[in-house]
């Protein structure tokens, strides 16, 4: 397996980002979104990422805008701003190696893969981890506290994930304005969903809207015993390969 650092240009600047690839041809091309105010260096990007290369499937992950090594403030980004980050990181795919047929995202980055789905046409397979149903449950389970002030002040400095970062209205007001259950529902794409019944940031309950507002084909997998970030060390490897195993008959249709 080879893993190559890779930047392309963004709606935002520089985007950086780094290509999975097994030693061989590729059995297909996919990406993998990574969690709200994450990087795609940590160990869930990284593990699940590398994971499915060596099952056969390049795996581009990169930075959203503001966040790891891409460029542009984070305050300036919201989850429209992720969405056209990914479907750029799509275009830079199809025009330089291959279109993705495989759409992989974890948290946020779930939810921005099924609001961008529709923009990748060759996409044939979609795969959200401990993803949200919606952009605006965000906003109601980490940022509640602070809405007062985003709305007064029209920011506020919040701590997430051990980290500082400046939230500003349109966050909030963009997280509204996407219809999710519209997306999900006319997703026309075979759809996997993965979830872990003790996922204390993002709650069972988002996995079973997705689920039962998506048409079929579609599954489930319980990730049971894996916390929210996928910190386990064995724990990338094994949703690396269900994913692999699930999407094969569709990559290689």
């Amino acid at each position: 397996m080879l893993t190559k650092r890779i930047d392309f240009e963004g709606p935002h600047g520089k985007i950086s980002a780094k290509l999975d690839a097994p030693d061989g041809t590729p059995r297909a091309y996919g990406i993998f979104a990574h969690c709200f105010t994450c990087s795609k260096d940590v160990l869930a990007a990284t593990r699940i990422s590398q994971g499915l290369a060596a099952l056969g499937v390049a795996t581009l992950r990169f930075d959203f805008a503001g966040l790891g090594a891409s460029a542009g403030d984070f305050a300036d980004t919201n989850f429209s701003s992720n969405v056209d980050d990914l479907v750029t990181a799509a275009d830079f795919l199809r025009a330089r190696f291959a279109a993705p047929r495989l759409l992989v995202g974890h948290s946020l980055g779930g939810a921005a893969v099924l609001a961008a789905a529709h923009r990748v046409p060759e996409a044939k397979a979609v795969a959200t981890i401990a993803a949200p149903s919606d952009p605006h449950y965000v906003v109601n389970s980490l940022l509640s506290e602070h809405l007062d002030t985003i709305a007064t002040q029209g920011e506020a400095r919040v701590r997430l994930a051990g980290r500082n970062f400046n939230i500003r209205q349109h966050f909030v007001d963009d997280a509204t304005r996407h219809r999710m259950h519209e997306r999900i529902a006319s997703l026309g794409r075979a759809l996997l969903v993965m979830h872990a019944p003790q996922d204390d940031t993002v709650s069972m309950d988002n996995a079973t809207r997705i689920f039962e507002l998506a048409q079929h084909p579609k599954s489930f997998v319980s990730l049971d015993g894996i916390d929210h970030l996928v910190t386990g060390r064995e724990d990338g490897a094994y949703v690396a390969g269900i994913i692999a195993a699930w999407s094969a008959r569709y990559l290689d249709a």
